[in-house]
């Protein structure tokens, strides 16, 4: 999120930009779901772009933006972790791709069930969305998402867990107090370390140490 329709589409057109780089720039085929991940999030904020135009609402921009936000990102995540990961690595990460498919399967539910409906509040827009069993369910989100690149051996998908999870904390705070909305910032920089990783490669400790050294 964006904290304006024009912000919303520049940042959308940015962040699709380094999604094309990113995917340019793939050598393994494993890495493609990590390189397409800034396609999405730039999709996501034209999609809201449209939400502004609508004057928020419960139109199709708006379903469409909660299907990116919800049950499509923490499957899509944890999927592109594994997928980026050594074989001898992946068990590790079966715990966060657990946790994002029952996320994303009861998020899905709801929005099968419910509808969505979008709500202008100055320089950020509210989604209401209301997902049943709150609590657990952002836990499982979290983990889905911030935990699977956290428990990544990759030293620059770890960093972006520790980005994406401070930057999240700052961006609802933010959004809570309706100040601005921020996300799109946050999104911005996610991409941009994604390309970083695609070009250089998986960074783990022992090559990090080698590169230190040399």
């Amino acid at each position: 999120m964006c904290w304006s329709a024009t912000a919303d589409l520049w940042a959308g057109l940015g962040i699709g930009a380094v999604g094309v780089a990113a995917l340019a720039s793939v050598r393994r085929p494993g890495d493609l779901p990590l390189a397409a991940l800034p396609l999405l999030l730039g999709a996501h904020q034209l999609v809201e772009a449209a939400v502004w135009h609508a004057d928020g609402g419960a139109g199709p921009a708006t379903l469409a933006w909660a299907v990116i936000a919800l049950p499509l990102l923490p499957l899509w995540v944890p999927l592109g972790v594994l997928a980026a990961a050594r074989p001898a690595d992946r068990r590790r990460l079966l715990v966060p791709l657990a946790a994002g498919v029952t996320t994303s399967g009861l998020l899905a539910h709801h929005l099968a069930t419910h509808p969505v409906t979008a709500e202008i509040r100055g320089h950020t827009i509210g989604y209401a969305v209301g997902p049943p069993l709150a609590p657990l369910v952002l836990t499982g989100y979290l983990l889905a998402t911030v935990g699977a690149l956290l428990l990544a051996r990759d030293r620059l998908l770890r960093l972006l867990g520790l980005v994406t999870g401070a930057g999240a904390v700052l961006c609802a705070v933010l959004w809570r107090t309706a100040f601005l909305s921020t996300w799109c910032a946050l999104a911005a920089v996610a991409s941009v370390l994604l390309l970083v990783r695609i070009r250089t490669g998986p960074v783990t400790p022992r090559r990090f140490s080698q590169l230190t050294r040399s």
